[in-house]
């Protein structure tokens, strides 16, 4: 069975984790072999989807040179769910108890989501402290970042929402930003059509952010 790492492990791998929209188990394992040859590890596949599961498991089964997240969890069901199809790690939009304490007894690391201070305290209750910002420019951006370094010194945080190529390296400038997430890599477009290449290149370029 392969090891699930830390949630700061899953932030430290690359500057940027992919999130990932699919609609077809049969995009799943390209787009991630292409992820992959373009040097990105850590794929989030969000739960917004009916094929989602099934894409985690083909993933998990099929490329085992990545390692395959679970995003948009938001109940205990979803944390159970998606650990049995082969998911390593869980992102969340924001952060419940209930959520937190599922995703600790599937095994899962689990990026909780907050926007606020409160939530943040809130997760940090629980023992989380590597944290997903979102929706992180409608909600201030690297402006509330900064704010943060003070009061949380020792919260570290993956902001998504609105980042892309032209701001990315502004997030991860911040002493308290690990990584990003974005779905720039992953173009529905791109997916559409099979061009793999081109999302080995855009995960190329995100690779080399830092």
């Amino acid at each position: 069975m392969a090891l699930k790492p830390s949630a700061l492990e899953v932030m430290q791998d690359a500057p940027v984790i992919p999130v990932i929209v699919l609609d077809d188990v049969a995009h799943a394992v390209p787009i991630a072999r292409a992820l992959v040859a373009g040097g990105i590890r850590m794929l989030e596949v969000t739960l917004r989807t009916p094929a989602a599961l099934a894409c985690i498991e083909a993933i998990a089964k099929d490329v085992p040179e990545a390692v395959v997240g679970a995003g948009t969890i938001r109940s205990a069901a979803d944390a159970q769910a998606a650990a049995l199809a082969g998911a390593r790690f869980g992102v969340s939009p924001g952060y419940t108890h209930a959520v937190g304490k599922a995703c600790a007894e599937s095994g899962l690391a689990l990026l909780p989501g907050v926007a606020t201070g409160s939530e943040i305290m809130a997760a940090q209750e629980d023992g989380y402290t590597s944290l997903k910002f979102f929706p992180a420019m409608q909600a201030g951006g690297a402006r509330l970042l900064k704010a943060w370094q003070g009061p949380f010194a020792d919260v570290k945080f993956c902001p998504t929402g609105g980042i892309d190529m032209s701001n990315a390296r502004e997030f991860l400038s911040l002493s308290n930003v690990v990584c990003v997430g974005g779905s720039w890599l992953t173009p529905a477009e791109a997916i559409a059509s099979g061009d793999w290449k081109r999302i080995t290149q855009l995960a190329a370029e995100a690779r080399a952010l830092r």
